[in-house]
């Protein structure tokens, strides 16, 4: 937060002083000769607005992207492709790159390659799983159980699958005796069996996931609906993907650094990832394991703005990581105490306003407890806010944030709550949504005092001034987006992305319009980061199901 304040503050001197700013990256674009365009359309429709055309060199590990304009036709700028041959791809639901697939880019001149797209025989299998849930019958309520699967696989797979009503009890139960971070291509167990109850309590689900799949039918006898593909601005965009080389690697939390260096928390393998965006060169820093044999990984990632070090929540193995990027040493492990550390134990988030009392915040969410760590002696405070939860049922703690006196806020994620604990008093307040069931998730406190946060069930995007305690909405322009987290750019706009759309999101909070970039592939968007040194301004994430960082550049 201090990182970003500071650059907007250098901005605005410079234009106040009069002093000559860079041009705008739209400009440089527009003046840029291309290293290969061309048109794409199809029998059905001609030319083709919106469909994404990626390129990758042969032996390289980066993909850039663009997408077509209302035209057809799509151009990428010299200086992003290298001489070489690139394999082509497009991403149009209900199409298939007909030909061709190849193109070659020589130095200094440009290669144009008209594409042709044909209609799938399988649209099932581009389905993005908001496309899902807008397709399968039920009720908004029974759909919304979804959203608990998708951070580890597709829907696709949940549909395809012909369990009936009592094979799904099992498989449900088997699945919440997973890890968090398990992918089908590696499932990861739990430490802790009694964590997901009896088979037979996933009743409800298992009898409506039985209405959806093949179990009764070898066909789906609902219709296949889609999104539209981008249009407008939504087109003026460069993106670009950077491949790590494991499958089951996940960056969950992508950051930035004042020297342009990409970090990142993998969430399923114990390393800190660095990355050198201009070169595409990964550098793994392996991660110890404190815990021995329960799972591996990390979540939240921060820059410490007093130190320039990095803090990682290391989820299951019960400590936060304190980090030298200068280095790349571990400076200091804060380990839970053991009378506090059983086999649900897994720190997710970071509050890191410790200048003010000498305290770090964290959360524990496998017992739904709050700590309060002393910077200083590692010490820990333990406090137990859902004991004085005003709502019914379950309960979760997910999102910390800490204002300006270090008092924490947190999302309650089951419902609509947002927590509040004094960090002179250890009072605990309490504060609904004005959106039902609206899942509050990750958050982010500004210099103001106002906490931003996305709504994972409202599909929304919200913002609580703890000054005037009110609330502020902003909805989503595509059903089902699933927001994972929001933060804001150096113009006051807000970024997003959907776990189940793949496409970024970037609102006017004043106007409440909404600009979309859809992704080149399935992605399960969580952590994002606005990098604002760049102008305009440059927007990064993981792809947790995709092994890959992704860097989203607007040209406007």
């Amino acid at each position: 937060m201090n990182v970003r304040l500071h650059l907007l503050g250098a901005i605005l001197a410079l234009t106040f002083l009069g002093a000559p700013l860079a041009p705008s990256r739209a400009q440089a674009q527009s003046q840029a000769p291309a290293a290969l365009t061309g048109q794409v359309t199809s029998e059905a429709e001609g030319a083709m607005e919106g469909v994404v055309v990626s390129a990758k060199k042969a032996g390289s590990n980066i993909t850039v992207s663009v997408i077509t304009d209302k035209e057809g036709r799509y151009a990428f700028p010299a200086n992003r492709l290298e001489p070489g041959q690139y394999t082509i791809k497009i991403r149009a639901v209900g199409y298939l790159l007909d030909s061709p697939n190849k193109a070659d880019v020589a130095v200094e001149k440009t290669t144009t390659a008209d594409l042709k797209l044909k209609k799938t025989k399988n649209l099932a299998a581009q389905l993005t799983n908001a496309e899902w849930l807008l397709s399968i019958p039920g009720t908004d309520e029974q759909k919304a159980m979804l959203l608990d699967c998708n951070g580890c696989h597709t829907y696709d797979r949940i549909v395809r699958s012909t369990h009936d009503a009592e094979e799904w009890t099992q498989t449900v139960w088997r699945m919440r005796n997973y890890a968090f971070q398990s992918q089908p291509i590696k499932p990861v167990p739990r430490m802790d069996p009694g964590w997901a109850g009896k088979p037979e309590q996933y009743r409800k689900a298992a009898d409506y996931l039985a209405t959806i799949n093949l179990s009764a039918s070898p066909q789906w006898e609902y219709e296949l609906k889609t999104l539209p593909r981008p249009s407008g601005r939504g087109t003026h965009v460069i993106i670009t993907e950077y491949d790590l080389p494991k499958p089951t690697m996940q960056p969950h939390d992508v950051i930035v650094d004042a020297q342009g260096t990409v970090w990142y928390t993998d969430f399923g393998e114990p390393y800190v990832g660095k990355l050198d965006p201009k070169t595409g060169k990964l550098t793994e820093i392996p991660v110890p394991e404190l815990k021995t044999g329960y799972p591996l990984g990390a979540l939240d990632l921060e820059h410490d703005p007093n130190n320039g070090t990095l803090w990682m929540g290391m989820m299951y193995q019960a400590a936060l990581a304190n980090f030298d990027p200068k280095n790349g040493t571990f400076t200091k492990f804060y380990e839970v105490p053991k009378a506090l550390n059983d086999k649900v134990t897994q720190l997710n988030m970071l509050g890191l306003n410790y200048t003010v009392d000498g305290k770090v915040w964290t959360n524990n969410a496998g017992n739904q407890d709050i700590y309060r760590i002393d910077f200083k002696t590692g010490e820990y405070e333990r406090f137990q806010p859902l004991k004085e939860y005003p709502g019914t049922g379950p309960r979760s703690i997910y999102g910390i944030a800490p204002d300006s006196k270090n008092n924490l806020y947190f999302a309650e994620f089951v419902t609509n709550y947002i927590g509040r604990i004094d960090a002179k008093t250890s009072k605990v307040s309490w504060f609904k949504t004005p959106t039902a069931r609206s899942r509050p998730r990750r958050m982010e406190m500004d210099a103001q005092d106002r906490l931003w946060f996305a709504e994972y069930g409202g599909n929304r995007l919200a913002m609580f001034d703890t000054n005037t305690e009110k609330f502020t909405e902003w909805p989503l322009p595509t059903p089902w987006t699933a927001p994972y987290y929001v933060t804001w750019d150096k113009n006051g706009e807000l970024w997003a992305g959907g776990m189940t759309t793949d496409r970024v999101v970037r609102l006017d909070p004043k106007t409440g319009e909404a600009v979309e970039y859809l992704l080149p592939r399935e992605t399960n968007i969580r952590r994002v980061f606005v990098d604002n040194s760049t102008t305009p301004v440059t927007f990064w994430t993981g792809s947790n199901h995709g092994a890959a960082v992704v860097r989203v550049e607007p040209l406007d």
